[in-house]
């Protein structure tokens, strides 16, 4: 199947889940291909390959997905309508600064490490209900979403971690009031989204389902 007929597939498949078109490593013309067919958000994984890349791309919902470091920021904040990688206080506070410079108030996710992990980023299960109360006071952030990566397991295997992530998200959701405004829940990709789906993703971000496998 072509790009065009992948997303199609997809984007009838997903019916109001919202579909992020994952572009690492993909050149504009097949960005474009998937664009035309209806996907109307796109992820991008890091600052400068999006950078050498935006201005070949049609409009769009423009979505950071990768690890944001600190001395990226400004250049992201200016770039995407999204940031769904917020994944320590830190960058949050950073976020809130530079967007502060231009007047922008940037929509985000808080990135939740939903396996506890240690090698990957993210707020803690035990951390993310103390982050929003510190995120609260940030006046040029509006948190919109969560967003989480599971352990690399199968689907199936993925599911109790979906379930928790919903649990996370239906509890926090309480807490909108101000710049929090949680709506959206990021989970899901490629090999595990219709899991994701069924435990409540409101969003998935698939990338070699539309695209192909990946040509590192």
């Amino acid at each position: 199947m072509t790009i065009e007929e992948n997303t199609k597939a997809i984007l009838e498949e997903l019916g109001e889940v919202k579909l992020v078109s994952v572009t690492k490593t993909v050149d504009t013309d097949r960005i474009n291909q998937s664009i035309k067919a209806g996907a109307t958000i796109i992820g991008e994984n890091r600052v400068q390959e999006f950078d050498e890349k935006c201005d070949c791309i049609p409009p769009c919902e423009k979505h950071l997905i990768g690890h944001l470091q600190t001395n990226k920021v400004r250049r992201a904040v200016e770039l995407f309508d999204v940031i769904q990688s917020v994944d320590s206080l830190k960058v949050a506070e950073e976020i809130d600064k530079r967007a502060g410079e231009i007047g922008k108030v940037q929509k985000v996710f808080l990135q939740v490490n939903i396996g506890n992990e240690p090698q990957k980023y993210g707020f803690g299960t035990d951390e993310i209900a103390d982050a929003i109360k510190d995120i609260r006071i940030l006046s040029n952030i509006h948190v919109i979403g969560l967003m989480c990566i599971p352990p690399y397991v199968s689907a199936e295997e993925a599911r109790p971690y979906f379930r928790k992530m919903k649990s996370i998200f239906d509890e926090l959701k309480q807490e909108n009031q101000g710049n929090i405004a949680i709506q959206e829940l990021s989970m899901g990709m490629s090999g595990d989204y219709k899991v994701a789906i069924e435990e409540g993703a409101t969003m998935v971000r698939i990338g070699s389902g539309i695209f192909g496998k990946r040509d590192y």
